[in-house]
């Protein structure tokens, strides 16, 4: 009985391990973060929902985020390691192994592709794509050169339109035009976060900052592309994206959400400092988020706006 008594906590206790360790190679919340703007795209190019399709685009879609993270994950271990951030992630701790962690990416890759498949072709096509891009060239190139955050945001951008093609079997101006918005979102979000992390980041070699420096050059650059940003997010209310429409009170209401990212930009060009950072960082999360809700709410419950 005692014996008993000790084993099974054990147990428990080891698979409450592996599914923790499972969720930091896959990078969970980011991966549940794509997945909701895959949702909505998906959403937003449907004519009739389909739950079977949802829940296929949501578990394809994490298999592939997922996957793209676990690559990263071994590819980096090295560099992990060195860095306080990532050292105890379960590859460069030693919790799990590179061969546990490929035979991860790898059946999260297949599983991913063939989901999105039996939504349509191209849905795996592109979802392949981010992976390839994500692994065999984003991530090279981090200590190379920050051109590699512009490389990054292809893969990046995809989920928000991955939705709409899955629903429509379409790629044109509408899910291009949600592929642009989360495109220049994506430069003010992760130079932010790269601006609170640049000493961590250089004990890994990695270069993220597009002048290699917390300075005026790199806040002055997150202002341009925020202003990108609230340009394209509200283009739809000009009636030129196709089926792909936005109505004037949402688009007023985007735009202020838009500007107050752009508030915190221009904090961060005066104060330069990590605490304006993380507020952009904050403020760009909250935009992405509810600007894909205030899209879906205007198509589906218009009277809202």
């Amino acid at each position: 009985m005692i014996m008993k008594t000790v084993i099974k906590p054990a147990k428990s206790t080891s698979w409450s391990m592996r599914f923790a360790d499972f969720k930091e190679i896959t990078k969970v919340r980011l991966a549940v973060s794509v997945v909701f703007s895959s949702l909505a795209g998906y959403l937003l190019g449907a004519d009739e929902i389909s739950f079977v399709s949802l829940l296929l685009l949501a578990f394809g879609g994490y298999c592939m985020v997922g996957a793209s993270n676990a690559y990263n994950q071994i590819i980096e271990k090295d560099l992990d390691a060195l860095m306080k951030r990532t050292m105890n992630r379960p590859i460069p701790s030693g919790r799990m192994s590179v061969n546990q962690g490929m035979t991860i990416a790898v059946v999260l890759t297949v599983l991913g592709v063939v989901s999105l498949y039996f939504l349509n072709p191209k849905t795996a096509m592109f979802g392949a794509i981010s992976i390839f891009l994500y692994t065999s060239v984003y991530t090279p190139l981090k200590t190379m050169t920050p051109l590699s955050v512009f490389v990054g945001a292809f893969p990046g951008a995809i989920p928000f339109m991955l939705g709409w093609v899955a629903a429509s079997n379409e790629f044109g101006i509408e899910p291009g035009t949600l592929f642009m918005i989360q495109f220049f979102w994506q430069f003010p979000h992760f130079w932010a976060l790269a601006w609170m992390l640049d000493d961590d980041y250089k004990k890994g070699g990695f270069k993220m900052l597009p002048t290699g420096k917390k300075d005026k050059g790199t806040a002055l650059q997150i202002i341009m592309y925020t202003i990108w940003m609230m340009v394209i997010s509200v283009v739809p209310v000009l009636g030129i994206t196709g089926r792909l429409q936005l109505s004037i009170p949402a688009a007023v209401i985007i735009f202020i959400m838009g500007g107050v990212m752009l508030f915190f930009a221009f904090r961060l060009y005066e104060k330069r400092d990590n605490v304006s950072a993380r507020k952009l960082m904050l403020a760009s999360v909250t935009y992405i988020t509810f600007m894909q809700v205030v899209y879906v709410l205007d198509k589906y419950i218009p009277a809202l706006f």
